[in-house]
């Protein structure tokens, strides 16, 4: 089988092309990533030489370029990652977002339908989405299902519900193997350092102050982001055609509590005073539209294809700080912006 992953040098898929390479080595897998500001090839140095990986640099915005990459490469199945994902980037250009995340989606979707003339046996689209499409949950204990009806509520929110439901329009009109997935907060290494928890960690190491959006109370169902690659494995492998599932860690914090954990942790491993990163804390002026409450309902993929997270959020937090602490390099090349100029000759011409 050969698969195409886009977006593949980002956090999310470098974790699922690592583990698709490495427990997959009969699958071909094929990595097309744009290498925008959130794409980092040092994300796979551990497997950017396997005999089954390659990787693509293109832009999904490109028609005539998906089409030519599929006419040249035969693809079997798609997992779709690439996507514009920072919410206040989509405050302040929501066009953006709009031409990645909806015409990005339709394009591949247009060059798998032409690729596979409708014989759909044996090949699958399968495009990873976000709970922030559902919108927003009060302060009880209502949870997000696959049947909740979207209501985004940011461009980003928007654009990829636009793109959930051409996945779903192209399952249904024209009978492509199509699934879905909406997934939670994520966590864990290779995180681009504007997300909140290594953006948090970094400052904290430098004794910058940790902004909080208003006064940290809103809420958040996060996932080490291992699990999610193992979910998604699960759903690509298993899950019927047509099928939606929601992705959660069953594991709600408000942005305050789990900053001041993350301080508490950091203390530790620094040999800090105890108390003494929570200081950084610095309150700011709030997002516009922000979600008080995001949660998941994670039951289906459990009793459907017997998945769920393999870490409890302290565990996997210490996991995430230990590795952000021993690869200082990696966070050193994000922060300063040399990460975009790894193998920049190298890749700039495909």
């Amino acid at each position: 089988m050969k698969i195409l992953i886009t977006g593949g040098a980002g956090f999310i898929g470098s974790h699922v092309v690592r583990r698709f390479v490495t427990t997959y080595p009969n699958y071909q897998i094929v990595n097309l990533d744009k290498l925008t500001y959130a794409g980092n090839l040092e994300n796979l140095l551990d497997i950017e030489n396997k005999a089954n990986y390659k990787f693509v640099k293109g832009d999904i915005v490109d028609a005539d370029f998906i089409q030519n990459l599929f006419d040249t490469e035969h693809f079997d199945a798609v997992i779709h990652l690439a996507a514009e994902s920072h919410v206040d980037r989509s405050i302040s250009n929501p066009i953006e977002f709009v031409m990645t995340n909806v015409v990005g989606t339709v394009n591949l979707l247009n060059a798998a339908k032409t690729t596979w003339k409708g014989d759909y046996d044996n090949k699958r689209f399968y495009h990873v989405s976000t709970d922030e499409v559902y919108g927003t949950l009060g302060e009880g204990t209502e949870m997000f299902t696959e049947e909740t009806s979207y209501d985004p509520h940011s461009p980003y929110s928007a654009s990829k519900a636009s793109s959930d439901h051409f996945v779903r329009a192209y399952h249904d009109t024209y009978g492509m193997d199509c699934v879905i997935s909406n997934c939670s907060n994520n966590y864990g290494s290779f995180h681009f350092p504007e997300k909140l928890i290594p953006l948090s960690i970094h400052n904290i190491k430098q004794n910058k102050a940790i902004p909080i959006y208003g006064k940290g109370e809103n809420i958040r169902d996060w996932l080490w982001v291992v699990d999610h690659a193992r979910a998604i494995d699960v759903i690509f492998h298993k899950a019927k055609t047509g099928s939606t599932y929601n992705i959660g860690g069953h594991n709600e914090w408000t942005n305050i509590d789990l900053i001041r954990t993350l301080c508490k942790v950091m203390d530790r491993k620094l040999g800090r005073p105890k108390g003494e990163s929570e200081k950084l804390i610095t309150y700011v002026t709030d997002r516009a539209g922000h979600d008080l409450r995001y949660a998941i309902d994670a039951t289906k993929l459990k009793e459907d294809l017997g998945w769920e997270p393999s870490l409890q959020f302290e565990e996997g937090l210490e996991k995430t700080v230990d590795w952000y602490l021993k690869n200082e390099e990696w966070l050193n090349n994000v922060t300063s912006g040399n990460y975009q100029h790894y193998y920049k000759e190298q890749y700039q011409n495909r």
